[in-house]
């Protein structure tokens, strides 16, 4: 196999085993690791009686985002799809990701197109991602991209592992766009793939206060270690004029504001192809109404 499949997941028994199923009965199947975020719904049992042959590393505690590094770490395979505990490949969209990464050396992350269950109807994501601005090399196979969704792309792991994966401070809630930023400061690319298809099924067990807070935390910490200064303080300034004043927004900002002198000492700015890349996504960020943290 080219690829190994890891899931992340905590206290969604129901919606992993369910998730679980469909990948093993993918053709092979391919290796599967599963890391629970210290599940307190009988999760880690149920994976470990159920699906014997995948690998369950059991954490102690929730590292949100940080637990597909941990899995990364034993990754044997030159690629890795990420899952959500929610959403599933089609059968033939692994060996179609792994071919691009294959055909494309520079090439770090292929993200599919998600289709929403029941129903199978588009995410409203994939219209931004199938007419994505950035600039790209005329090689890539398919639009260029500024950040991925991690439940839903295949990823090379020397470049997953040589950007230094996902970020413990940011935890969860928007972790893809510095990894995003710094792959491509490394001369990776990212792109979007029509035809490599990921199903998601939204849980309804979902936090979302608190994963709207950390998704503004995170884009304003974002801005503040990669972008250049007078763009960070415009980008800034657009941000708050456009957040909702409640308590989100209020915690949200606060543990932005705690965390500036890890900002600063960690600040460094992107190369300016890079940031030409970042800016030629700024009209449609500002005018996106899907995925968004902080609506």
């Amino acid at each position: 196999m080219r690829c190994t499949l890891v899931v992340i997941t905590r206290d969604r028994r129901r919606s992993l085993l369910a998730t679980l199923a469909r990948l093993h009965a993918l053709p092979g199947p391919p290796p599967v690791i599963v890391v629970d975020n210290a599940s307190r719904d009988g999760t880690p049992d149920a994976v470990a009686a159920e699906f014997p042959a995948f690998r369950l590393i059991r954490s102690q505690r929730n590292l949100g985002a940080v637990a597909r590094n941990l899995a990364v770490d034993h990754v044997r395979t030159p690629y890795v799809a990420f899952c959500d505990d929610d959403t599933w490949w089609e059968p033939d969209a692994l060996p179609r990701a792994a071919g691009l990464l294959d055909a494309h050396p520079r090439l770090a992350v292929v993200t599919g197109r998600i289709l929403v269950e029941p129903g199978g109807r588009e995410d409203p994501i994939v219209p931004e991602l199938r007419d994505s601005p950035v600039p790209g090399p005329s090689w890539l196979p398919g639009p260029a991209l500024g950040s991925f969704l991690a439940g839903a792309s295949m990823l090379r792991a020397e470049a997953f592992r040589e950007a230094g994966g996902f970020s413990a401070r940011l935890w969860l809630g928007g972790e893809e766009e510095l990894l995003s930023a710094d792959l491509m400061a490394l001369g990776w690319h990212l792109c979007y793939a029509e035809d490599v298809v990921v199903h998601h099924e939204p849980s309804p067990l979902r936090e979302a206060h608190l994963r709207r807070r950390h998704g503004i935390r995170n884009t304003l910490w974002f801005t503040w270690l990669r972008r250049p200064l007078p763009v960070a303080f415009r980008r800034t300034a657009g941000l708050l004029r456009t957040l909702p004043r409640d308590r989100v927004t209020a915690g949200a900002l606060a543990e932005a504001a705690a965390g500036l002198r890890w900002v600063a000492r960690e600040r460094r700015t992107l190369p300016r192809d890079v940031e030409t890349r970042l800016r030629s996504l700024e009209e449609a960020q500002r005018t996106s109404k899907a995925r968004r943290y902080v609506s």
